[in-house]
């Protein structure tokens, strides 16, 4: 008797039935992708675009300081390949990367008053890359997506949640539930930048308990702990490296 598939099976169910839950306790849509009026903060945050675009374009003077995803975070080796995707964190499940948040004052200043705000940093996809299909681990939180730089052609620079295809506008928000299967492609000759930010999902007062339970049990988890340590590697390989 194989023991895996049935455990595995078992995870299955049990996350479907969280979602179900989620989904039921929210006070916000529970489809692929959020209406921006659902959160009326997000206007703060278009209106920061010019700062944050600003910051952004100084650290792109050094593209080898920042690391892959796959670097940070060795889960995502499936989904990050090669010096395609890269990330410069701020934020990492309530962890603040200090020297990142330094180095960009505005961009973190805009993103402390973001309410219930877990994950942050910029994520920076190379020309020509694809993010494969994949699944966010929790309803808990929700996606925003700021676009920074999009190519100019867009329609051949996307994101699909479920059967959504979306696109980016510069200064512009997309909210979506990451827990759908999701991919992006960029088929242009340029790169695409957006500020990521991972927010608490507005829930009723049981869904809210819940939800920070999970919370709490990803953030001590193998899943957030490992990528805290390689990112502090390697800003202090960055710092010594002058």
């Amino acid at each position: 008797m194989q023991i895996y598939p049935a455990v595995k099976k078992l995870g299955v169910k049990l996350m479907r039935g969280v979602a179900e839950f989620q989904s039921r306790h929210s006070l916000v849509g529970t489809g692929p992708v959020l209406d921006n009026t659902e959160f009326p903060w997000i206007g703060e945050v278009e209106a920061a675009y010019p700062a944050i675009r600003a910051e952004l374009t100084t650290l792109l003077e050094h593209p080898e300081r920042i690391p892959t995803f796959h670097q940070i975070s060795p889960d995502q080796a499936r989904i990050s390949q090669g010096d395609n995707w890269k990330v410069f964190t701020f934020h990492a499940y309530g962890h603040r990367i200090e020297e990142n948040r330094a180095l960009c004052p505005h961009t973190s200043a805009l993103i402390d008053r973001v309410p219930g705000l877990q994950n942050a940093w910029f994520s920076i996809l190379a020309p020509g890359y694809h993010i494969p299909p994949h699944h966010g681990p929790t309803r808990a939180v929700i996606r925003l997506h700021l676009g920074l730089i999009v190519p100019a052609d867009r329609d051949h620079c996307w994101i699909r949640v479920d059967d959504r295809i979306c696109t980016w506008e510069e200064g512009r928000c997309l909210v979506f539930d990451d827990t759908y299967e999701h991919e992006v492609r960029n088929d242009t000759s340029e790169r695409r930048v957006v500020l990521f930010l991972d927010f608490d999902r507005p829930m009723d007062r049981i869904g809210t308990l819940v939800n920070r339970l999970l919370v709490f049990l990803i953030r001590i988890s193998s899943y957030v702990q490992v990528p805290l340590k390689n990112l502090a590697e390697w800003n202090r390989k960055v710092q010594n490296a002058g």
